[in-house]
């Protein structure tokens, strides 16, 4: 398919706010790889441009060679939505992630000559809270584990029902990324875009991991690949609890942590900005799990304090 004119033009005379000595090396890479996916996407040029253009620039200032294929690999997508995206949102991030997967994707059909796939979409609604007995016996089954294993479930526990985070940034976590000069273990915010302090339930665990971490990663450090796609979730397939227990999940840990949060009566918009969305609205569907507070507290909170 070619593009009309009009798109070849906005191709062709893209700048981005960005140096001219980091864009022109890979200025004319970006655009042949935009002019070859734009036609099998849904994506306005204009995205697609602005989300490889930032990715090709991170990945030259890395050292990286400037070759598309290697751009857009998974893992390099990965590790430039973690790290190459300084001063944007999390909702913002997620969606340049979208855009670059969806780039790749198109190229690939492309390059097969053949038409894109058509998208099933799967429900995004988050899997529910683990309830809190599950929970203090995976947390017991975990600390029972042998050498690495033991760890890394633990690490895995503390970095998602104490700090929620996704199994995408969790596996990123180093021991330094931990600051415990307060007391209180408090995430790195250049890593994560956001403030994460630990839940005081959790804090101790993470604090001793983060110290035997090291610089080392706290979840998996002997890994061969950092951002490999199913780091995470390839460690409860291995390691399964007895007694008819759930297995650990990422996105069960998070659910947990946020459900926490709100059955606390912590403002939804501080929830939200520390689980990384743009406006508390994204934590609607996680609701159904909140228990109703007790009506003494109802009352305290409706009267308020004197004036």
């Amino acid at each position: 398919m070619t593009l009309n004119s009009e798109i070849s033009g906005l191709i062709r005379d893209y700048r981005p706010r960005l140096p001219h000595r980091r864009w022109a090396p890979v200025a004319d890479q970006v655009r042949a790889t935009v002019a070859a996916a734009a036609p099998a996407t849904c994506y306005e040029v204009r995205r697609l441009l602005y989300a490889v253009g930032r990715l090709a620039v991170w990945a030259d200032s890395g050292g990286l060679p400037r070759d598309p294929g290697l751009w857009l690999r998974t893992e390099t997508i990965d590790a430039f939505v973690l790290a190459g995206c300084p001063g944007l949102e999390g909702s913002t991030v997620q969606t340049c992630r979208t855009w670059l997967r969806r780039t790749r994707e198109a190229l690939v059909w492309v390059e097969r000559g053949e038409a894109p796939p058509v998208r099933i979409s799967s429900p995004r609604s988050p899997q529910p809270p683990y309830e809190k007995g599950e929970l203090a016996t995976l947390r017991d089954w975990a600390g029972h584990l042998p050498g690495r294993a033991r760890l890394d479930g633990l690490a895995l526990l503390a970095l998602g029902a104490g700090c929620g985070l996704t199994s995408g940034e969790l596996r990123q976590v180093r021991g330094h990324h931990v600051d415990t000069a307060s007391g209180v273990p408090v995430l790195d915010e250049g890593l994560l875009g956001r403030l994460v302090a630990c839940r005081a339930g959790w804090s101790a665990v993470l604090a001793e991991l983060a110290d035997i971490a090291g610089d080392g990663y706290l979840f998996r450090p002997g890994r061969k690949v950092a951002a490999a796609k199913n780091l995470v979730s390839s460690w409860p397939a291995r390691h399964r609890p007895s007694g008819g227990l759930p297995p650990l999940s990422a996105r069960r840990l998070r659910s947990t942590w946020i459900v926490g949060l709100l059955a606390e009566g912590i403002s939804p918009s501080v929830v939200a900005a520390a689980a990384g969305m743009s406006s508390p609205a994204g934590l609607s569907p996680y609701h159904q799990w909140v228990p109703p507070l007790p009506r003494k507290e109802v009352i305290r909170l409706m009267h308020g304090h004197r004036q």
